[in-house]
């Protein structure tokens, strides 16, 4: 031990000990040594701790891409029972369109995003967590609405549709497309909207009709009712989008607490 800090002393170029018959002492050097020391090897404990936390996901950022329909449904109380677990995890969320999330996946600016399918990117992955079956968005006092009960979509054969554009939402275009023919006619496609915020203002407005997923039903506006279709409607898939080269392991925490959030909402 002796030469180690014999060795040491040469190499600072300073005395650490005062040694005399009395016995051995920290010299100011010494004891400004020790002290860095010990703070050293404190953050060091610390910088094990916290690694050890972040490789099991409970600490760090996540980013989190999320179509409206999301937010709607699924996303608040998974992010509820997320923060409750991991409070320790920052999550940033950002409200973008399922092809904005795909950009911002592949640019590294997000970690996770929740978007509509189908998604057949190779570089990407899409996993589907739930189902979302079309509802009418209407004018209240539409004269082609019954007061009540479904609404047989043929009956509005010849009425104004409001959709979304489809490089933007592809699925939920093509499924709208094709429910339409399947009545019997091809939409007139009067206006089109990114957001589904946007798609419900426009209905209430007045200016046509639109096809939504149910989750959107939970956006009350005055002047729009939301009636179901009669006969078979379809759904649309909402899943989780990651990059399949990066790994998250606070990502995966929240990826399987989604899933359960939305277990949940299948069975209540």
């Amino acid at each position: 031990m002796s030469q180690h800090v014999k060795a040491l002393e040469n190499e600072l170029g300073v005395r650490l000990f005062d040694r005399s018959n009395r016995g051995v002492t920290l010299t100011p050097a010494g004891q400004v040594l020790y002290d860095e020391t010990r703070a050293v090897l404190r953050r060091l404990e610390h910088a094990k701790i916290k690694a050890r936390h972040a490789g099991l996901g409970e600490i760090g950022t996540l980013a989190i891409g999320f179509v409206s329909i999301a937010g709607y449904g699924i996303l608040p109380p998974a992010l509820k029972r997320f923060r409750e677990r991991f409070p320790r995890v920052d999550v940033q969320l950002h409200e973008l369109t399922t092809d904005a999330q795909i950009r911002a996946l592949r640019d590294g600016r997000l970690d996770l995003g929740i978007g509509l399918g189908p998604v057949d990117e190779q570089d990407l992955m899409f996993d589907p967590v739930r189902g979302d079956r079309l509802l009418l968005a209407a004018p209240v006092g539409h004269r082609r609405v019954p007061r009540s009960g479904a609404v047989r979509l043929g009956t509005l054969s010849n009425e104004p549709f409001i959709v979304p554009p489809r490089n933007v939402a592809p699925g939920l275009y093509d499924l709208i497309i094709s429910l339409c023919r399947a009545n019997g006619f091809a939409p007139n496609v009067t206006q089109h909207a990114r957001q589904m915020q946007t798609v419900i203002a426009l209905v209430a407005g007045g200016m046509g009709f639109a096809l939504v997923p149910e989750s959107v039903r939970k956006l009350e506006r005055a002047g729009v009712q939301y009636r179901s279709l009669r006969g078979e409607t379809g759904s649309i898939e909402l899943g989780l989008l990651s990059a399949t080269e990066h790994e998250s392991p606070v990502a995966e925490r929240f990826a399987a607490v989604l899933k359960r959030a939305a277990g949940a909402a299948r069975r209540g």
